[in-house]
């Protein structure tokens, strides 16, 4: 790759650390020195951790704050089809040529420091809404929290932690109650912090963190409750009800991030019909999204395509609950997983609901499961499996055999990100 592109200096970034993670603050701590501190400079931060749900949240609760008439900075990870995803400035995706300049000025602030991809792709991201104007930054967690490299808000307007659940073990720690005491890192001191749906063992560490630093609760079950009532989504906190509709992004599992996003959009004073806005005008891709338009509905114009980056148990739980809600079809499971991931765990919950899997490799990524692997994996947990060699020939073989199957496209958001480029 020539020239001075976007892509050229992320690859260059690749380079400056050996680990992909490696969680620690100092090096971010220390590149942020070199940049003047843009964390201090931010408008309102929302903070968002959490094992599933963060994105949905994240979407609604920015879906409801522009409708309010906010302007919203959000940053968000991993991209599925370009980097310029993760940076969205006053409600736009940042420019080519913005994001450019922002890399090329951080990466010669940064030099030849060690510093992971992540961390300074986080610091470009910090400095450029220190300089736009905005209403209120939305902030996602990459991955755990109190070492992530957005960690280092002093005094967000709030924080969020979405359901806590087994992913990432490697880095985060075998028990959900050491998973929680990860995204609990991000409760600050006097900040309200906002909780989903939590196991007894993951609430109770997050109880005791907001405790000690005098963060008020408001939690799931407790201060707010959202539920499903004749077809509508119904909120109840503290100043009263609601009865809106429900929300755009599909699946049961979208009923308490829609509860979470509505309970910051209410602490912040935000309207009712920007409330309703949340749950009606929220988008955000890979997660059950619908592939109606094209090469891949081209290929199979009698199938029904969806697209889910979930990849641990409790989203394949939460997956598999969703499609078992939809009109009956015969469904085939097009599914390409990393090796770090739990991968019996995300697919048990198909067993008996899926027609057959095919394995696929996740494109581009190093650390893809053989698609042998994956479906080995599947037959052991009841799934009857094959093997192609991409997303477009599993389809084809659907398509051969059942034109009208109801496929989906699953495993990794990695995976995710290749077939929504494959499909323009």
């Amino acid at each position: 790759m020539t020239g001075n592109t976007s892509d050229h200096i992320l690859q260059r970034m690749m380079a400056l650390h050996p680990k992909i993670i490696d969680l620690t603050l100092d090096r971010v701590w220390r590149l942020l020195e070199k940049l003047g501190h843009p964390e201090r400079e931010l408008p309102p931060v929302i903070h968002i951790a959490g094992t599933n749900g963060k994105g949905s949240t994240l979407a609604m609760t920015r879906a409801g704050l522009e409708a309010a008439g906010n302007r919203v900075h959000a940053y968000t990870s991993p991209h599925l089809a370009r980097f310029h995803e993760r940076i969205r400035l006053a409600g736009d995706l940042i420019s080519e040529d913005a994001l450019t300049s922002l890399l090329d000025e951080v990466h010669a602030a940064n030099g030849s420091d060690p510093i992971t991809y992540f961390e300074i792709t986080t610091c470009a991201a910090l400095l450029a809404f220190s300089r736009e104007p905005a209403d209120y930054v939305l902030l996602e967690v990459g991955l755990g929290g109190r070492l992530d490299a957005t960690n280092v808000i002093e005094k967000p307007a709030a924080t969020v932690i979405t359901p806590v659940a087994l992913d990432h073990q490697q880095y985060l720690g075998e028990t959900l109650a050491e998973i929680a005491g990860e995204k609990a890192g991000i409760i600050k001191r006097g900040s309200p912090c906002i909780v989903g749906p939590q196991v007894e063992d993951a609430m109770d560490v997050i109880e005791a963190r907001a405790e000690r630093l005098g963060a008020p609760l408001l939690a799931r079950g407790q201060h707010w409750h959202s539920h499903t009532e004749h077809g509508r989504l119904v909120f109840q906190d503290e100043t009263g009800l609601l009865d809106l509709p429900m929300p755009a992004l599909p699946g049961l599992h979208q009923i308490d991030n829609a509860g979470a996003a509505l309970a910051v959009l209410r602490y912040l004073g935000i309207g009712d019909e920007a409330c309703e806005a949340a749950m009606t005008r929220a988008e955000w891709p890979a997660r059950m999204q619908r592939l109606r338009r094209g090469p891949l509905a081209e290929t199979a114009p009698a199938a029904e395509l969806w697209l889910d980056g979930g990849h641990n148990p409790a989203a394949g739980v939460a997956i598999a609950a969703h499609l078992a809600t939809l009109p009956e079809r015969p469904t085939y499971l097009v599914c390409g997983m990393l090796n770090t991931k739990d991968v019996a765990g995300f697919l048990a919950p198909f067993a008996g609901q899926a027609e057959r899997l095919i394995a696929v490799p996740v494109p581009g990524e190093a650390n893809t499961l053989a698609p042998e692997e994956t479906a080995g994996i599947a037959a052991r947990v009841g799934l009857p499996a094959e093997t192609a060699a991409t997303g477009l020939d599993a389809l084809r073989i659907v398509s051969r055999e059942r034109p009208d199957a109801r496929v989906l496209f699953c495993g990794s958001l990695y995976l995710a990100g290749a077939i929504l480029r494959e499909n323009g």
